[in-house]
């Protein structure tokens, strides 16, 4: 399965979640049941997985924590606040460059229309 197919299936449940239940919970509660949604359509999600980071000769085993990574192509950042700022796409296309993904989701549920909350940023795709 290919990026932009893993992506449909991520955005058709983050939208059957976000009318199910709305805005306005922690994000932990949509990372719970993204992550349960997901798994439950078979697809391999890592959630919270430590990514390491290495700076000249060092290597850092937690650099930082990625909220869903799904089929190990496809990064799921998870936001519910009341706006996406600039720096948030910058630190989804800092965890591509990191992790060798090319594909990455920024999921803010915390939207009136969650259409308007999921921004899609690429590395090399």
């Amino acid at each position: 399965m290919d990026e932009n197919s893993i992506s449909k299936l991520i955005v058709n449940t983050a939208f059957e979640i976000h009318t199910q239940l709305g805005p306005g919970l922690l994000e932990s509660v949509y990372e719970e049941i993204l992550y349960f949604e997901l798994v439950s359509l078979g697809l391999k999600v890592e959630r919270q997985k430590g990514i390491c980071v290495f700076w000249k000769e060092i290597k850092m085993d937690i650099g930082f924590r990625a909220d869903l990574i799904v089929e190990d192509k496809v990064i799921i950042e998870i936001k519910s606040v009341t706006a996406i700022s600039p720096v948030h796409t910058k630190q989804v296309l800092t965890y591509l460059k990191l992790s060798g993904c090319k594909l990455g989701l920024l999921i803010n549920f915390n939207e009136q229309l969650i259409k308007s909350g999921i921004t899609r940023v690429v590395n090399n795709l």
